[in-house]
């Protein structure tokens, strides 16, 4: 998740990352077919990884593994909306007709949830450390 997400730039997309059961091999996929650079980032008995254009250092998605907690996040390339509330945006998700697919719940000092709107699109909400949510 960027580090760079603020409680101020809600409304903003923040990160995109991918989930899915074989990181090792889709990180390298991604190496091989857009040129990214990864960074292995610890996660206790394995590591998910940091997407970096060739050359830059600068971080641009995550590749993670479908394990824990994120077992039930779907596997496709998501968004993260920054909101100020992800409780309050994953209530009025389910109001607007839309559903809660994982979450809410803490990640990285924030809060976030995976929703899916009701045309079907999966996205991403993420309060930042100083949100409103907790």
């Amino acid at each position: 998740m960027s580090t760079t997400a603020t409680a101020q730039n809600h409304g903003t997309i923040g990160w995109h990352d991918l989930t899915v059961r074989h990181a090792e091999g889709i990180r390298d996929f991604y190496r091989e077919v857009v040129g990214w650079e990864f960074k292995a980032e610890p996660m206790g008995e394995y590591d998910d990884y940091c997407m970096m254009p060739t050359g830059s250092g600068e971080v641009v998605a995550g590749i993670c593994h479908a394990r824990g907690s994120n077992a039930d996040v779907p596997a496709t390339w998501l968004m993260y909306i920054t909101v100020k509330d992800v409780d309050a945006a994953a209530e009025a998700c389910r109001k607007r007709g839309g559903s809660v697919i994982a979450g809410p719940r803490d990640m990285g000092g924030g809060r976030f949830c995976v929703i899916q709107d009701p045309a079907g699109a999966v996205c991403a909400l993420f309060t930042p450390p100083g949100g409103t949510a907790g």
